[in-house]
């Protein structure tokens, strides 16, 4: 009986407290009006990054959504920065800017393929020197219409050092059903963590920052080869918030084995969770706000709780073995919910992943993806 107490009580802490957690922010906090100053007019100079490597399929089509912005093109540059491409990706972009003489873009090509984080802070040190606004954005993420102009709105209030976006997969995706389910769950904490204060997860498909803030940061650190979460969550520890907003939303096709970028997304932000804080604390720019309670949450649902499933499960395995009914019962309950509720298994899929992702992160990093 005392296994089996064990075993529930592990599998009540594992469910419980993301679930709690969730109804928490949806039921308090995900309508509640920004408590930010938030200027329609506002309209700083942006710049707008875009790494490549071997996007000539797609970075014309991203070119252009850029260029259909309905935002000032005298007050926005892109620049795009090409590791190494073998593909032609360069000459399409030189193309592309020849016949659009009236946006300014600057491409920059690196020699060697070095990962994403050092690509950005080669571009970072490219932009315009008036640019107030960074915008970092993948070449398969497009933006509605007036996307940006919605963004940069909420950067009038100099309390804002980071804005992302909500992030939904494209139609007809390979692994679209899954990822829809979790950006459901995902974009609901993510916006009322942010109503809160901050969030600590940061969508790397288009997130933008207050470019002084990046200055005073060094640029992006390297030491989770992550360019979205951690300069972020920096900025949170900063003082300043770092959001998600609800009123502008990226769509983006789910590229390559869904399951590997799952995997490597987890490794990241493991080392995001282990090592953010510690180094914010270190560089002496750390201030106690309530984004530390969302950071410890997010810290124990990430680092601690896939392994309470885990270890429940195992035990009632073993119990199982042991003829034990409840055990059996409780395992063919889990079972049946995931052959049919899409959200359970959404759920032991992602627990699963940073499990993988965390035994991962003991002999590779994946600081450069594989294409």
């Amino acid at each position: 009986m005392l296994l089996e107490l064990v075993a529930v009580a592990l599998a009540t802490i594992h469910f419980g407290v993301p679930l709690v957690y969730y109804w928490y922010l949806k039921a308090r906090w995900l309508n509640k009006p920004w408590n930010i100053e938030v200027d329609p007019n506002y309209k700083p100079e942006v710049s707008i990054i875009i790494p490549t490597y071997n996007e000539a399929e797609l970075i014309e089509k991203k070119l252009d959504n850029i260029y259909e912005q309905d935002y000032p093109r005298d007050r926005v540059e892109i620049v795009v920065v090409d590791s190494a491409s073998t593909d032609g990706t360069p000459e399409k972009v030189r193309d592309w800017s020849r016949r659009h003489p009236d946006l300014r873009l600057v491409l920059l090509e690196e020699p060697i393929r070095r990962g994403m984080v050092p690509a950005l802070n080669y571009a970072l040190k490219n932009v315009s020197s008036g640019t107030g606004i960074v915008v970092f954005t993948d070449v398969d993420a497009f933006l509605p219409r007036d996307g940006l102009r919605q963004i940069v709105k909420y950067f009038a209030d100099e309390k804002v050092g980071a804005v992302t976006t909500c992030i939904y997969p494209l139609e007809k995706s390979d692994g679209r059903d899954l990822e829809e389910t979790y950006r459901d769950y995902y974009n609901v904490v993510r916006i009322g963590e942010s109503k809160i204060h901050s969030t600590p997860i940061h969508n790397g498909a288009l997130i933008a920052f207050r470019k002084k803030l990046l200055e005073a940061l060094g640029g992006l650190p390297t030491y989770t080869g992550n360019d979205d979460s951690t300069p972020a969550s920096l900025m949170a520890f900063m003082g300043y918030r770092a959001i998600q907003i609800d009123d502008v939303v990226v769509c983006e096709p789910v590229r390559g084995n869904y399951m590997k970028r799952k995997i490597r997304r987890a490794q990241h932000l493991i080392l995001h969770f282990i090592y953010t804080k510690r180094y914010a604390k270190n560089l002496g720019v750390y201030q106690r706000t309530d984004f530390d309670k969302i950071w410890r949450i997010e810290a124990f649902l990430h680092l601690a709780n896939p392994w309470l499933l885990l270890a429940s499960t195992a035990l009632l395995l073993a119990l199982s073995i042991m003829k034990s009914l409840i055990a059996i019962a409780l395992l063919s309950l889990g079972i049946a919910m995931l052959l049919l509720y899409k959200p359970f298994r959404t759920w032991i899929l992602n627990q699963l992943y940073l499990a993988i992702a965390s035994i991962r992160n003991l002999w590779t990093k994946e600081i450069i993806w594989s294409k």
